[in-house]
């Protein structure tokens, strides 16, 4: 199963969905960048996402995205064949 990376913090109810879906997909770690702790770490994310909000979701080198884009490649069958990538 490839390595999942999300950026994340500890209140974003976004997060925890997207971590549910996640887990209910087979995914049994993910390695979590805590923005909230480490403020440097916000500046890595928009540098490589583009994007300020969290979650901003990488599976193996694939960027997703955040929750509702994570939901909307599941609703289109894409997230398994990723995961199993």
């Amino acid at each position: 199963m490839a390595t999942v990376t999300m950026y994340c913090t500890a209140v974003c109810p976004y997060c925890v969905r997207a971590e549910m879906l996640l887990k209910q997909r087979g995914v049994s770690e993910i390695q979590k960048i805590r923005i909230d702790l480490d403020p440097s770490q916000r500046a890595i994310m928009m540098e490589r996402t583009g994007r300020r909000t969290v979650p901003q979701i990488y599976i193996g080198e694939t960027h997703v995205g955040g929750y509702d884009d994570l939901a909307a490649l599941d609703r289109a069958n894409g997230l398994l064949p990723l995961l199993a990538s």
